[in-house]
């Protein structure tokens, strides 16, 4: 997996960094099969935002989160993305449990 972080306006601490990876880790436990992570930080007056692009085998997802402080977005984007892996890789199974089963049916016929 390819991990890049910038900072817009921001500079990325060796804290910041790891705290990304830590959170990551949870996301890499879902799938196994994350090509690339890409995460851009930025401040815009007094809004944090964070946001990051995934690159799934398949797929790439895109998820934002702002708050007042930059450790709250992240755990903000983090759930998110979150939430978008685990629907990507049901949805994934779901149509790899589907087909087989119709070409079953179809072979009893």
């Amino acid at each position: 997996m390819n991990l890049k972080i910038t900072g817009l306006h921001l500079e990325v601490t060796p804290a910041l960094r790891e705290f990304i990876e830590s959170k990551l880790e949870r996301i890499t436990r879902h799938v196994d099969n994350v090509i690339g992570v890409t995460v851009t930080l930025s401040v815009d007056k007094l809004v944090q935002k964070a946001e990051v692009n995934v690159h799934l085998a398949g797929k790439d997802i895109h998820v934002e989160a702002s708050d007042s402080d930059m450790y709250a977005a992240i755990d903000a984007l983090m759930d998110k993305l979150d939430r978008q892996v685990l629907k990507f890789k049901e949805k994934q199974g779901e149509h790899r449990s589907i087909a087989p089963q119709a070409d079953a049916a179809d072979a009893a016929l």
